[in-house]
């Protein structure tokens, strides 16, 4: 399947117009990272250099047909001297299929803190879901064979206190990447969107459900690198009504939280 380059690859028609590029899939509708991750990269060549993306805010609107090329459209919101503002419209056959909007800052100081890493299983002693049996395992080796993806077992799962539905990932992008920060935050935000809506499945595995991403925000914390370790500590703090609101930190092997993440979906059980 695609790499990620191939994956978020746009080409730019006007000052302020882009072009997605499709990559074989075997989704019936377009992965809401690759729409997430190109809108980024389009919102990312309309800023200068020295501002950097801290935060993103999304709603995948329509499914989109992963055989058609997505054109972005970009709105310059605010260009201010600390931060810059950009909201992106992806569109197919003219009708809007996910709507951004994306903040950058160029960096200041202040204070520091961050929550402590949760102790987990190394991710080499968790096994490639490339050497997995398991056709779920397999069927995502597939789709994402550019990438190292490790599940945490669930007997191994951190458990807290309060939290109902607890899910952990090990990921990492396979092959080295250039090490200019905005291909490392643009292959995590195509990233973050592979498994978190899976959380809110840890409590209901036998329920058969229609799935689907309806909004995701996500916050850029520290520097990190996506061909390298990561965990994605995720939960499903509630669902109900046909809808399940999913959350993750993740943290790089430093103990670094490096961003969050918040995505609600769409779980209605299948008639």
């Amino acid at each position: 399947m695609a790499t990620i380059e191939e994956a978020l690859e746009i080409e730019r028609l006007e000052r302020d117009i882009f072009r997605g590029a499709t990559s074989k899939t075997q989704l019936p509708r377009t992965f809401g990272g690759q729409v997430a991750g190109q809108a980024l990269v389009a919102a990312v060549r309309t800023v200068e250099p020295q501002f950097q993306v801290h935060s993103l805010h999304g709603y995948f609107l329509r499914p989109g047909n992963p055989a058609e090329r997505t054109v972005y459209l970009v709105e310059r919101i605010r260009d201010g001297r600390s931060f810059c503002t950009r909201r992106v419209t992806g569109v197919q056959d003219g009708a809007a299929i996910f709507t951004m909007s994306a903040s950058f800052h160029v960096g200041d100081e202040g204070p520091e803190h961050q929550d402590r890493m949760p102790e987990i299983q190394s991710p080499e002693d968790l096994p490639d879901a490339s050497q997995s049996l398991s056709p779920e395992r397999l069927w995502l080796m597939r789709e994402w064979e550019h990438w190292d993806i490790r599940m945490v077992p669930a007997d191994s799962v951190t458990q807290r206190a309060g939290v109902v539905s607890p899910q952990q990932v090990w990921f990492r992008y396979r092959h080295p990447l250039p090490d200019d920060p905005v291909v490392h935050v643009c292959t995590l935000a195509y990233m973050s969107d592979m498994t978190l809506l899976g959380s809110s499945k840890v409590t209901h595995p036998d329920i058969a459900t229609q799935d689907a991403s309806l909004d995701h925000a996500m916050w850029f914390l520290r520097p990190f690198r996506a061909d390298d370790w990561l965990l994605y500590d995720q939960s499903s703090p509630s669902a109900g009504f046909g809808r399940a609101l999913t959350g993750g930190k993740i943290f790089n092997r430093h103990g670094d939280m490096v961003a969050s993440v918040v995505q609600e979906g769409l779980i209605r059980t299948r008639q």
